[in-house]
């Protein structure tokens, strides 16, 4: 039961971390436009490979 102790304020601390990174990635407008990032990595206009 000692254990416990430790368990659950690391727990907490961990869960604040990933509330704190999904909060940041929020409000920086990474989820803005995932529908267009989706066609977007099947279309050949930006292709990075070298032109033969």
């Amino acid at each position: 039961m000692e254990v416990l102790s430790y368990l659950i304020p690391i727990s907490l601390i961990l869960g604040a971390v990933g509330l704190i990174g999904f909060v940041y990635t929020v409000r920086s407008n990474q989820y803005e436009d995932p529908e267009g990032d989706a066609r977007r990595i099947l279309s050949d206009e930006w292709d990075d490979r070298p032109k033969p």
